[in-house]
């Protein structure tokens, strides 16, 4: 995510409420998207708290319209009654039309799959990354993992030669 800068130029994070480390690890993911959610006000405070998961967590477009599920936040301490909300219930993502019939295209053509990567806050609100994949069988995880460390193991090694300290042997 890329730091956003504010009226007097200085630059600030995003931050962080939830992130779905396995979904790269499970998707081969192709493009992101940085998209709104609708919440509920208690919902908004449970984030702040930052006890979100989004493990198992998905995305769908259900006439029209794109919906997360799987996601849970937890109920805000504080809210009881009315102002109380459902944890697992269905999210809807706020995005323009042609990004959603875009998106709607793309499911049903070539099979991929929208799976939410992060939920963090930017400038006040909550924003969630989606990210556009298809999923990996075993033997590309595994695939995926020894590209992983060889490149880590050639960074290490050009950050030997860098300072001049090259293996020997």
């Amino acid at each position: 995510m890329a730091a956003s800068s504010d009226r007097s130029g200085t630059q600030r994070q995003n931050k962080v409420i939830a992130s779905n480390r396995r979904a790269r690890h499970d998707y081969a993911i192709e493009d992101t998207l940085e998209v709104g959610i609708v919440l509920q006000g208690s919902e908004v405070k449970a984030c702040r708290e930052g006890a979100v998961r989004l493990a198992d967590s998905y995305a769908r477009v259900i006439r029209g319209q794109v919906w997360l599920d799987g996601v849970h936040i937890p109920q805000y301490q504080f809210a009881h009654g009315i102002g109380a909300h459902d944890p697992n219930r269905a999210r809807k993502l706020l995005m323009h039309r042609r990004e959603i019939d875009k998106l709607d295209a793309l499911v049903s053509q070539q099979h991929v799959s929208l799976v939410p990567l992060s939920l963090y806050f930017k400038d006040g609100r909550v924003k969630v990354e989606l990210g556009v994949g298809k999923g990996r069988k075993q033997a590309d995880k595994r695939q995926a993992i020894a590209e992983r460390d060889t490149m880590r193991e050639v960074q290490r090694e050009m950050g030997r030669q860098a300072k001049g300290q090259a293996r020997r042997g």
